[in-house]
């Protein structure tokens, strides 16, 4: 980007969620409740895996590098929130506004690809019992992992790369809490029209490629629990009506920002708070109540080592 831009647009401003000073107090006291909760619960959760003998195991690997990322993907954007609530005027620099649109789409594209490893160490779970800890080593879920976080990078790049080549010498007030692509592609002094739409097509590649996988793994799981008796496979599924649940209530609002944009403003801030807040916040929530093994590994870690006491 060159000098002229960066000297005719420092900043943008964030219109936020609401006007009225009452209700961003009362959005201000319940976000940073909310924030709390996620950090604490995701936090929770790894201490417990990481700790706890009983969760050595592929699939609480993978869920341990969940709440990692679920952890960070909400540090992104919800902070600058809930510090803008009191704020007449919320403003963020044009650094910080690439910041957060590079880690939003870097963190968001690496949990997609991680929701398909997770799928995938179910489908090895239940279709190929005896072979899951050979298949599911520690070696090839750390690689897993790392192709889940490379895939985040070199997408968050793709978009790192066109914003800060856009031209901004006009309008620069954003109608949302945080800088996203779309909302900044916008303000740029061209016709964006075409950018915009290849910008989304890129976004699409990632969310609609992660889902028809977990779509396809998905799919053989059921089909295998049909054919099968054994409680074993009985107690997998379970497991997966968990992740299930998790997929849905991440790709959904997703496929609506990026995918398939409505263009109703209300209702795109609904869904990047859900997206950004409630989606880190349910998923420990999820898992924790819905896991026999992880609410064992916390009775167990309450009377180690705060029963003692």
């Amino acid at each position: 980007m060159d000098g002229g831009n960066q000297s005719a647009v420092s900043e943008f401003i964030l219109y936020g969620l609401a006007h009225s000073q009452t209700i961003q107090v009362f959005l201000f006291v319940m976000f940073s409740i909310l924030y709390l909760l996620i950090v604490s619960g995701n936090i929770v959760i790894i201490v417990l895996i990481t700790t706890d003998r009983h969760l050595q195991s592929p699939m609480y690997f993978l869920l341990a590098n969940l709440s990692f990322i679920d952890m960070w993907l909400s540090s992104v954007t919800t902070p600058k929130m809930i510090t803008d609530f009191p704020r007449e005027n919320k403003t963020i620099s044009f650094v910080g506004c690439i910041s957060q649109v590079f880690f939003a789409h870097c963190i968001a594209a690496s949990e997609m690809v991680l929701l398909v490893v997770m799928a995938y160490d179910r489908y090895v779970a239940i279709c190929k019992p005896l072979h899951y800890f050979t298949i599911m080593n520690l070696k090839r879920c750390t690689a897993l992992v790392s192709i889940s976080w490379t895939t985040g990078f070199v997408h968050a790049m793709s978009h790192l790369v066109v914003i800060v080549e856009l031209p901004f010498c006009g309008p620069k007030e954003i109608d949302s809490f945080f800088c996203d692509m779309p909302l900044v592609i916008k303000l740029a002094c061209m016709d964006s029209h075409d950018l915009d739409i290849l910008m989304n097509a890129d976004c699409g590649v990632v969310a609609v490629t992660c889902f028809i996988l977990l779509l396809i793994s998905y799919t053989y799981i059921l089909i295998s629990v049909h054919q099968s008796s054994k409680s074993g496979a009985s107690k997998a599924l379970s497991t997966c009506s968990a992740h299930i649940t998790v997929v849905m209530i991440f790709f959904v609002p997703c496929i609506f920002i990026y995918v398939w944009p409505l263009n109703i403003i209300w209702l795109d801030k609904f869904l990047a708070v859900f997206y950004s807040v409630f989606t880190p916040l349910l998923n420990p929530a999820i898992y924790t109540l819905r896991n026999k093994e992880m609410k064992n590994a916390m009775k167990r870690f309450i009377s180690k080592y705060l029963g003692s006491k």
